[in-house]
């Protein structure tokens, strides 16, 4: 199965050929023009270089990325865990070691607004919703929800919310293995 990034990747690099100019030149190009906005950026490619949509909103996001600056792991992280939630970053921390015991096939993929755990699929997600909790949600398929294990909608099949460190029990352990188990 192919990860997000590396599709974003190839793709890039398929445009880059196709059209013989690297993401920097397009961001040159990009520039001279004027263009910040994101739908700017994308009008543009697609009307002055006929791009396709997919191809045009792939390079306007990597031009845009090379405008703000490389933002590293780290610093998505301390975003994340940032001013009153900096306090709930050992309890990251704890399941992300736990998960990484878990396999040497485990990728801890760093965005935005939360941490993706994944094997062949995502088995994991690990989000900091409220300054009070991470909420730690896990795809169990067909496991039944208890009064600590919430059953979820979306990318998650169930949650767990995790105040403390210490609440990174057995119990959370053995659902991490589960999900990593059935991810494979």
């Amino acid at each position: 199965m192919t990860h997000p990034e590396q599709a974003s990747h190839t793709q890039l690099r398929n445009i880059e050929r196709d059209t013989g100019r690297s993401v920097a030149e397009w961001g040159d190009i990009v520039r001279s023009a004027g263009l910040e906005r994101h739908g700017q950026i994308l009008a543009f490619l697609k009307a002055e270089h006929s791009l396709t949509h997919g191809n045009a909103n792939a390079l306007a996001l990597a031009v845009r990325a090379l405008e703000a600056g490389p933002v590293g792991d780290e610093d998505l992280l301390a975003q994340q865990y940032a001013g009153p939630k900096a306090a709930l970053r050992p309890t990251y921390e704890e399941i992300v070691t736990i998960a990484q015991g878990l396999g040497d096939d485990v990728v801890v993929s760093v965005k935005k607004t939360g941490v993706s755990l994944r094997r062949r699929k995502q088995f994991a997600l690990v989000e900091a919703p409220s300054s009070r909790r991470v909420r730690l949600g896990l795809n169990l398929t067909g496991t039944p929800p208890t009064e600590r294990l919430r059953a979820r909608t979306g990318m998650c099949t169930h949650a767990v919310d995790i105040a403390d460190p210490d609440d990174v029990d057995d119990e959370v352990a053995t659902w991490l293995h589960q999900a990593y188990q059935q991810a494979g």
